[in-house]
């Protein structure tokens, strides 16, 4: 939602805070059930010295007509309101609630004549100032009597006009401070992104303005703009519904995600749960529940959308879970999951979350007798419809499962009881098929004109420029795509193929991101390259063929992108497709665009499409719904919609019920779209390949009132069929928020079921449902047809494309060998798995470095004896000083100047045999000699005979009576932890007969570490003989000793750059020049 109320006294602070001199000061204090009085009094020492209102503050609206306002009080009588009336339960309306937020505030004294109205609010073309010099609680109609100051959005505020045009009953020793007080109002109102700020009364004396009581709504979509002056901004839920967990932890999930994710909860105690993919799919699921009679059943509204993770929708899956099973109902409880035809979200995807959730649930599923309803398609549909069969079968619970072939909303009337669960239809297209041509034989295939640019007539000289007979798209449309949106592109160029276009529709990418360069796409069979710049300038520059420009910036940078574009005059269409740009910013680009003759689609839509001319991004989905819809040639009838999910369901029901789409356009979710409804039905009024048109409208906005009027005037002639989404806003009990930020009816005027009375009076064909939408278009259009209006368009075969590899994959249809094998890590997921251990766990469980290596080198959670002996070994083998060939080289090498991978290299590098390569053979060595019986005398003595070294015995400086405290701790450990130390006990035996011949001959750390592993390898319970030989002969030893200098050897590095020194040059004097004498 881009619009939100507020609580007043958040209004008040913020406005106190920013109004400067120009109004008194607003005190006020909130209180709820949790307030503690002490600590509030002494922080605000006037409630006990002023008299004092007390009011509830939770977005009620003509709270003093209702008796919820206690002026004149002192302390104590606010206290005794507060405590009368905290958790009371009262019903405004049919709205019934609790109280349980108050404001307090000074009480004003002032006259009658002294209390005004004023209020600022925003429409699509800028802001609108009512005021009356006259207010209070008796202001009565106040758009009747007020005064109306209107401001073109990017205008200058005139303040000689306003005052000329809202001050004319005000008297001059007041007018010259309000004034200045609605001059600041309104600059406050726009910095801080207000969509709606009411005060009545305004108190005006002669000295200053005060403000009294206040209601006013925050743009949401602006907090990346306004972060740092609003605060920390509580949006509290409308009156008469309480504020969930469950909601609040899906609103952190949605800010945190790309995708979209709503859960508003309706009555806990419901019997009907749904789980609704898609922002208009979710008003219709809602819509036809309560329109079958089970409004008061209807337990939550929500939606998911925009492609969510399969980790993002089990927690939204697990979260409604949650909440079904917190009460029983003896008749059970039904769960509908549903959605339309997904444009680009990977179904099989989400559904693997939903379905992690139902089999982590099974056994409460089954406790509470929750019957499931299934009905979605999009990509990859079949394999998501597929697996939740599967797991339907074996969670114990009914589970109904339904494809595109089943109407959207059909699942609810089987759900109800209103009609028999039918057995699912066999779809006429799986998601393979599109490799080779299916849509009909030979004998039916025909040629037909596609070329989309019939001519039109003249329409009324009041509409807009772009509406002169200029369709917005054919089948030489030539497209600029802004962002790295590969995927989409490549749908266009396949959509382009099987449509017969000779050039693809995409000429080129803007991505400021990357330098110029070549992206590689597939035109049919073949590979072409599509040039992208960093620059829009240098794109357009080289590309003047190019008339559209499909904007997939983020909402960020939606706006930026969207102004530098409008400054090409070449570009005559623009698609944004983000969702959430701030309502100031869209208004503006509307603005501009208007005064450039270019028609903006969107913000927040998928697009729209011209069957078998064009289609924008991941309009219209894959190629197997594009074929199933045949929307790779023209039919008759041409829709649009605000929902760009929902574009793709109707593009469904009209190819069922009619010859196909001729165009269709999503204008977009948000409260002010780029064109709207009239600019494109006035097109297609004016297209003679139009022959029927489909309106799908929503709740809230009046712009289907001027669809009616433009239908009584006869300006609209050809048939239309409109429904309006939304009818079940009526049916709640408290305001409700839907998926789209314009859904929303500020009067009765603009809900659902007003508007579509009124184009059913004003001559639209109106269906009594969106049940009953796919019946409605298929009787309509088969009258034009037996009339002769309407020839039905031959259909035509298109040509094959072949699936690309990634998606053929993913469907399951082929295999290959893998590259590369891996069974320690896998980061495919939502999170991090070490040897299958979650990240987390590493984390939570603090297994430590140790238990990172025993995870990642031994596949194993080995025991924590073992994993702190690893990480003894890493901090023993740190270091040895700077003399040692490993630090030294690190330590000239970092003196030369290189970076630290390299000097970490260089010290690396003289790891070996002879320098700290020792692990290994030792434990070779004595393990062999152990397991082959050797007593430790024939051990030494068979190494003398064949002239060996004994790896891991001797020290240069320790010896006998000079331990190695290194050694000394090993030993102990492994003595006071481990199980047994077999091998360990050989070599210390070893150690005695070669100390009797020389006392430094002991046993050093490289041994001591290397017999200490393989005690510990065989006998910690975790690995076989086999499998424990197999670590040593593959390194696994020296790779301790490796880790553990390498944290040395970086050491050294960052000494040496701290001490700064210099280049080394070895001493002439410490190297003996030995040459051969003079020849």
């Amino acid at each position: 939602m881009s619009t939100k109320a507020i609580y007043e006294a958040t209004g008040k602070k913020l406005l106190n805070k920013y109004l400067n001199s120009t109004a008194a000061e607003c005190r006020c204090v909130d209180v709820d059930a949790d307030t503690n009085w002490n600590e509030l009094i002494d922080k605000n020492r006037w409630l006990e010295n002023e008299r004092l209102v007390v009011k509830p503050d939770q977005l009620i609206k003509r709270r003093g007509k209702l008796g919820l306002i206690r002026g004149d009080v002192s302390l104590q009588g606010a206290k005794d309101f507060i405590v009368e009336t905290l958790g009371k339960e009262i019903s405004i309306g049919h709205t019934t609630g609790k109280l349980k937020h108050f404001i307090i505030e000074p009480y004003l004294e002032h006259n009658k004549a002294d209390e005004m109205y004023i209020c600022i609010y925003s429409n699509r073309d800028g802001e609108i100032i009512l005021f009356h010099h006259e207010g209070g609680i008796d202001v009565g109609d106040v758009d009747s009597k007020a005064l109306k100051y209107t401001i073109v959005i990017d205008d200058a505020f005139n303040v000689n006009k306003m005052e000329e045009t809202l001050l004319k009953n005000i008297p001059d020793v007041r007018r010259s401070h309000l004034s200045a007080f609605i001059t600041k109002l309104f600059q406050v109102y726009m910095e801080l992104q207000f969509t709606y700020l009411e005060i009545n009364p305004l108190v005006v004396t002669t000295n200053t303005v005060y403000i009294l009581d206040l209601a006013s709504r925050l743009d949401q979509t602006a907090e990346y703009l306004c972060a740092s002056k609003w605060g920390q901004i509580v949006f509290p839920p409308p009156f008469g519904r309480d504020a969930f967990p469950e909601e609040a932890y899906i609103a952190e999930l949605d800010a945190k995600s790309g995708a979209s994710l709503k859960l508003t909860v309706l009555n806990p105690k419901g019997r009907v749960w749904t789980m609704v993919a898609g922002g208009g799919a979710s008003v219709i699921y809602s819509d036809t529940i309560c329109d079958m009679g089970f409004a008061s059943e209807l337990a939550n509204y929500g939606e998911y959308s925009g492609a969510p993770s399969e980790q993002q929708t089990y927690e939204y899956a697990k979260t409604i879970l949650s909440l079904i099973f917190k009460e029983k109902n003896p008749d059970g409880k039904i769960l509908i999951i549903g959605g339309g035809i997904a444009n680009f979200t990977n179904v099989a995807a989400t559904f693997k979350g939903i379905v992690k959730a139902l089999r982590e649930h099974r056994e409460h599923l089954v406790e509470h007798k929750i019957s499931i309803f299934v009905r979605r398609a999009g990509p990859n549909y079949q394999e998501g419809l597929r697996v939740m069969r599967e797991v339907g079968a074996t969670l114990g619970v009914p589970v109904h499962v339904f494809g595109a072939e089943t109407h959207m909303t059909a699942i609810v009337g089987m759900a109800l009881g209103k009609r028999p669960i039918a057995p699912p239809e066999q779809a006429e297209l799986t998601t393979a098929n599109f490799l080779l041509p299916t849509s009909g034989s030979k004998s039916e295939v025909q040629a037909v004109s596609n070329n989309g640019s019939s001519p039109t007539t003249k329409v009324n000289d009041d509409e807009r420029k772009y509406n002169l007979g200029r369709p917005l798209f054919s089948n030489t449309t030539k497209a600029i795509v802004w962002g790295m949106q590969t995927k989409a592109v490549q749908g266009m160029l396949d959509f382009d193929h099987v449509c017969r276009r000779t050039q693809p529709s995409v000429v080129a990418m803007i991505y400021p991101f990357t330098g110029d360069h070549k992206q590689k796409f597939y035109w049919g069979h073949d590979e072409i390259l599509l040039p992208c710049y960093k620059n829009m300038a240098d794109c357009m520059k080289r590309h003047p063929e190019a008339d559209v420009l499909i904007n997939f910036a983020s909402l960020r940078s939606a706006y930026e992108s969207t102004m530098e574009t409008l400054k090409y005059p070449q570009i005559r269409s623009i698609a944004i497709v983000a969702e959430g740009i701030p309502e100031q910013l869209t208004r503006r680009m509307i603005r501009l665009a208007n005064t450039k003759d270019v028609s903006l689609i969107g913000p927040a839509t998928v697009g729209g499409l011209k069957a078998g001319c064009f289609k924008i991004g991941h309009t219209g989905g894959m190629l197997d719904n594009i074929l199933m819809s045949k929307l790779y040639r023209p039919g008759s009838v041409a829709y649009v919609s605000r929902s760009g999910g929902m574009s793709n369901e109707l593009n469904n029901i009209i190819c069922r019920n009619s010859d196909g789409v001729y165009e269709g356009i999503a204008i977009g979710g948000d409260r002010y779209p780029g064109t709207t409804f009239t600019d494109h039905i006035y097109r297609y009024e004016d297209d003679p390949e139009a022959k029927l048109i489909v309106l799908l409208g929503e709740v809230g906005g009046i712009e289907e009132y001027h669809i009616c009027e433009a239908i009584k005037s006869k300006r609209i002639t050809k048939p239309l069929i409109a429904w309006c989404i939304g009818t079940c806003a009526s049916m709640f009990t408290s305001e409700v928020q839907f998926g789209h930020a314009g859904s929303h009816a500020d009067n009765d005027r603009e809900t659902a079921v007003a508007k579509n009375k009124a184009l059913r009076e004003a001559g639209a064909y109106v269906p009594n449902s969106f049940d009953e939408l796919g019946d409605l278009i298929h009787m309509v259009f088969e009258n034009l047809v037996q009339s002769g209006q309407i020839t039905p368009k031959p259909d035509v075969l298109p040509p094959s494309v072949p699936m690309d590899y990634d998606w053929a994959r993913e469907l399951g249809l082929i295999r290959k060998p893998a590259s590369f094998m891996t069974s320690i890590v896998d980061d495919r997921g939502q999170e991090l798995l070490y040897a299958g251990m979650p990240i987390t766990d590493v984390i939570k469980e603090d297994v430590g470095i140790g238990g990172v290596l025993s995870l990642l080198w031994f596949r194993k959670r080995l025991p924590k004896y073992a994993t702190e002996f690893l990480e003894m070994t890493l901090m023993v083998t740190a270091d040895h000083g700077p003399a040692v060939s490993g630090a030294h080289n690190t330590i000239v090498c970092a003196r030369a100047g290189k970076d630290l991978v390299s000097c970490l290299a260089s010290g690396l590098l003289t790891i070996g045999d002879r320098f700290g390569g020792a692990l290994d053979n030792a434990a070779k060595q004595f393990s062999e000699a152990f397991d082959a019986g050797l007593h430790p005398a024939d051990f030494v003595n068979k190494m003398r005979k064949e002239g060996k070294l004994l790896m891991g015995i001797g020290h240069r400086v320790k010896s006998l009576n000079n331990p190695d405290m290194r050694v000394v701790l090993l030993k102990q450990f492994a003595k006071q932890h481990f199980p047994a130390t077999p091998l360990l006990d050989y070599a210390l035996e070893v150690e005695k007969i070669t100390v009797s011949k020389k006392p430094n001959l002991i046993l050093n750390v490289d041994g001591c570490i290397g017999v200490v592993m393989v005690d510990l390898l065989r006998h910690c319970g975790c690995f076989t003989l086999e499998e424990a030989t197999e670590f040593i002969e593959n390194g696994a030893l020296n790779g301790l000793f490796v880790l553990g200098r390498s944290i040395g050897f970086i050491g050294h590095f960052l000494d040496q750059k701290r001490l700064r020194q210099g280049l080394y040059r070895h001493p002439w004097d410490d190297i003996s020049y030995i040459l051969p004498e003079a020849m």
